[in-house]
């Protein structure tokens, strides 16, 4: 069961788990590592709005499915947004202990604060 905490800020985020770490901790959850990526494709100033991720398996497979939605402000926001988005299925995405099987734009918008976009990760556990 995945449980979410609302009660810290967005610089607690993401926090990196360093590589001398044992590998059972290095391997549970990708998501942090995924969201350090997602920003710095993104660019500055964009934000992460929402993050989840939960436990998935198939038959052959382990990992787990993520949902992001990423604020992107800015004059270039759309810009970004494009460059983001526009090649997620040939874009690599490096995570210890995991890799990318799927990732799509689930949805995206304009509001008042600026652009949004909601993704949907799949990382499946690199045996």
């Amino acid at each position: 069961m995945t449980s979410a905490r609302h009660d810290f800020g967005a610089q607690k985020m993401v926090r990196p788990i360093r590589q001398d770490a044992p590998r059972a901790m290095r391997d549970s959850d990708p998501l942090p590592a995924l969201l350090t990526q997602l920003l710095k494709i993104a660019g500055q100033p964009t934000e992460v709005e929402k993050a989840s991720s939960r436990p998935w398996a198939s038959a052959l497979f382990e990992g787990r499915r993520h949902i992001v939605t990423l604020r992107l402000d800015g004059l270039d926001a759309g810009q970004r947004t494009a460059s983001l988005t526009g090649d997620l299925d040939d874009r690599q995405f490096p995570l210890s202990g995991h890799f990318v099987a799927d990732i799509n734009l689930d949805a995206h918008g304009v509001d008042k604060p600026g652009l949004w976009i909601t993704l949907s990760v799949l990382t499946i556990r690199d045996w």
